[in-house]
């Protein structure tokens, strides 16, 4: 199942690109960010599910499942470079920022900054065609203090 995904997320034109694949996708992402220091905390996944929830209008259920998805999906795909080409490809500029500012936070969630979460979102930030100046200013947003 997971690699057919990988494979449409890949291969797939922008326009082709369905919603459902790019909720997967996103959640995906951010599941990685929240694991890239190794410490999947639960204030990280309260927080991927308030996002995916505010996002995208689901209910407890739907939230759990989707992430559950996303973290099975994370651990089998192979790097970050095809889930942020496939939302570079499917969402505007401004949308893509919105991504940053959900990044940042589930990186902010745990109340640390790891030097892993930092990297992670600065190489992803460049995937997605975000400046390192709209990135700050969505972390500042998010946190004034981070």
């Amino acid at each position: 199942m997971f690699a057919d995904f990988l494979k449409r997320l890949t291969q797939s034109d922008a326009e082709d690109f369905p919603d459902e694949d790019a909720r997967l996708a996103l959640t995906a992402l951010l599941v990685r960010i929240a694991r890239s220091d190794n410490d999947y905390s639960s204030e990280e996944r309260e927080r991927i599910d308030r996002i995916t929830a505010r996002r995208y209008g689901l209910g407890p259920g739907a939230v759990s499942a989707l992430r559950e998805e996303a973290e099975a999906l994370e651990a089998e795909a192979p790097d970050t470079v095809r889930f942020t080409r496939a939302i570079k490809d499917a969402v505007p500029y401004d949308d893509r920022l919105s991504v940053v500012k959900a990044l940042w936070e589930v990186v902010l969630a745990d109340g640390a900054r790891a030097e892993e979460e930092d990297a992670l979102v600065r190489m992803v930030t460049n995937f997605l065609g975000i400046s390192d100046r709209d990135s700050a200013l969505a972390r500042q947003e998010i946190n004034p203090q981070a």
